[in-house]
């Protein structure tokens, strides 16, 4: 789904204005919660801070308080993302904008919601090489079980002495088909069919879903007072001890930390950095696209305080419309790790339109592959 973080106005320190949302008017479920999410609240659909309260007879209103100046990005739901607001004929609609630069006050209407509409099937858009490991695959750690994909190179087939590095990612119901997709795929099965010919570069790439409702958990390991416990210690120890043990034994990979990455956007990036930085024997690179670092400061206490025993590999990403400290929340963790050791192999790379969406992580994915494979 389309995870446009920004500063989250509870804790920005730069924050100065306020702003106030009012729904003047519902077409449908005019009784129900509502809630706003968006890029000062880490797209959280259900966050109970969030929700809207009466205001009035029929209106129901939010006020955002100490909002730093800058633009962000959102929407209304119900509680649930099938279950956010669209126009009035059950279309998707654009994020919302609004560019703070004072106290604001709007006042809008919700002409739909999502599961007013039936949805229109949407096509499966996998290729050939990607197929589904497992539908309940097993997390010990957290007591859960996730489905798990898998993109094999083309060669993989016939060149039955040939061994290949694997990709982890994040998000797996995002990265080969539309039809589990949200918000789009990245489309990394067609990029890698293209780029494996020109290149000759060849990966394994393994999609681990999200936990939907417990993604911000998941991916967080540190404890977090909106969100709940910190499950990400667990998550990062299942990747590293019980799924890639079960790819290595199943399939023909390169086992060694050099040959092995994690990948992920958003709250993705920060646990594949947190994996990256909690066994560096298993792993040995990184892509950390659009890391929401405001989140988790503990985290560059962290990586302040370890040290890799090998030359581990970092890629970092941020797109100029995605927040008002994406880019220096980034820089400051770059450079955190470049001064522990100058020879480390940090790669920043800052895309002036990109946009916290998967869109702009698919336009992305190509130029982290050619780094990641040089």
């Amino acid at each position: 789904m389309l995870f446009a973080l920004a500063v989250c106005f509870a804790s920005a320190i730069s924050a100065q204005y306020t702003v106030r949302l009012v729904i003047t008017d519902v077409a449908t479920k005019k009784l129900d919660d509502i809630y706003v999410a968006g890029s000062f609240n880490s797209w959280n659909p259900s966050d109970p801070a969030s929700k809207l309260k009466p205001f009035g007879p029929t209106r129901r209103a939010i006020v955002l308080k100490n909002i730093a100046p800058g633009k962000y990005e959102f929407k209304f739901t119900r509680g649930t993302w099938d279950k956010v607001e669209t126009s009035a004929k059950g279309e998707d609609i654009a994020n919302r904008v609004i560019d703070v630069t004072g106290d604001v006050s709007l006042d809008l209407t919700v002409p739909g919601w999502k599961d007013d509409y039936p949805d229109k099937p949407k096509p499966n858009t996998a290729t050939a090489q990607v197929s589904i490991i497992d539908t309940a695959f097993a997390i010990p750690q957290l007591n859960r079980t996730r489905r798990i994909w898998i993109y094999l190179p083309k060669s993989y087939a016939t060149l039955k002495g040939k061994s290949y590095p694997v990709l982890y990612m994040q998000d797996g119901q995002n990265l080969f088909n539309e039809q589990t997709a949200p918000f789009g795929e990245w489309g990394v099965d067609e990029c890698l069919d293209s780029l494996q010919k020109t290149t000759g570069k060849e990966c394994i790439v393994v999609g681990i879903d999200n936990g939907e409702g417990k993604r911000m958990t998941e991916y967080n390991p540190y404890d977090n007072t909106q969100y709940g416990k910190g499950e990400g210690k667990a998550y990062a120890e299942f990747l590293a001890t019980t799924l890639k043990p079960f790819i290595d034994k199943k399939y023909r990979t390169l086992k060694d930390a050099a040959h092995t990455y994690v990948a992920g956007s958003s709250m993705g990036a920060l646990i594949s950095l947190y994996t990256l930085m909690k066994y560096p024997t298993a792993f040995g690179a990184a892509g950390v696209l659009s890391p929401s670092f405001w989140l988790v400061p503990e985290m560059y206490l962290d990586v302040d305080k370890t040290t890799w025993p090998n030359m581990p590999r970092f890629y970092f990403y941020a797109g100029g419309e995605e927040s008002t400290t994406m880019v220096k929340d980034m820089d400051r963790m770059l450079e955190l790790i470049k001064k522990k050791n100058a020879s480390y192999d940090v790669a920043r790379f800052y895309y002036p339109t990109g946009k916290h969406n998967e869109a702009t992580w698919r336009k992305m994915f190509p130029q982290f592959y050619v780094w990641l494979m040089r």
